[in-house]
């Protein structure tokens, strides 16, 4: 995370620690990393899978990978700049173009190998497939395929400009952004954004790991 993770105390550390599972056989579960068989991308060992987006991780188990790997989960202020191109404002990552009902531009309606009606891990598409819905700055899926969550917890954005705009006031959810491969283009907006509890793990939900540039 930015700074506030690198500077939690040892006690914040100790609780999101117990939120997470010790053996591996927990992991691979269908309680955690498998939530969903039909859908789920993480196998216990190499297979097909390997360029799908990870997904049935709950916040938690987000924000341990992202600090592991050396980068930190954005806040909901980072994904939206970099989602709405920054000054530019975008309505999509691309620009202003509807994605309509294809995969164009974007994952998403279950239109990947399904045409409208999902029915497995087939209809979700390897990181950065749609090059021509990539961002301004070049990142890839920032909407559809995966949401991911952000670091903030869910709460009213800032009144006014702001340096550092994460909301650390503990509600009961935190932020999910970016719609996903089953889910309707309303949700590819840039703006758009919903609260999840941190515990809850879904087929559509994922991360994305940021680092300072």
């Amino acid at each position: 995370m930015r700074a506030a993770p690198a500077r939690a105390t040892s006690k914040a550390g100790t609780r999101a620690n117990g939120n997470l599972p010790a053996g591996t056989p927990v992991w691979d579960s269908s309680l955690y990393l498998t939530c969903d068989e039909d859908y789920a991308t993480w196998t216990p060992r190499p297979g097909s899978n390997e360029n799908l987006p990870i997904n049935c991780v709950n916040w938690y188990q987000a924000q341990a990978f992202c600090i592991w790997d050396q980068g930190f989960l954005p806040s909901s202020a980072e994904g939206n700049y970099a989602a709405a191109g920054g000054d530019e404002q975008r309505p999509y990552p691309w620009g202003d173009t509807f994605p309509s009902g294809s995969t164009a531009l974007a994952v998403f309606g279950c239109y990947l190998n399904a045409s409208g009606n999902c029915t497995g891990v087939s209809n979700i598409a390897p990181v950065g497939s749609v090059v021509a819905g990539n961002g301004r700055y070049g990142q890839a899926d920032l909407a559809g395929n995966m949401a991911e969550w952000n670091f903030d917890w869910d709460g009213p954005n800032p009144a006014a400009a702001c340096a550092d705009c994460a909301n650390l006031e503990p509600t009961l959810a935190r932020v999910e952004r970016g719609g996903s491969f089953f889910y309707y283009a309303s949700l590819l907006i840039s703006t758009a954004h919903d609260g999840v509890p941190p515990m809850a793990r879904s087929f559509d939900l994922g991360l994305r790991c940021a680092r300072t540039p």
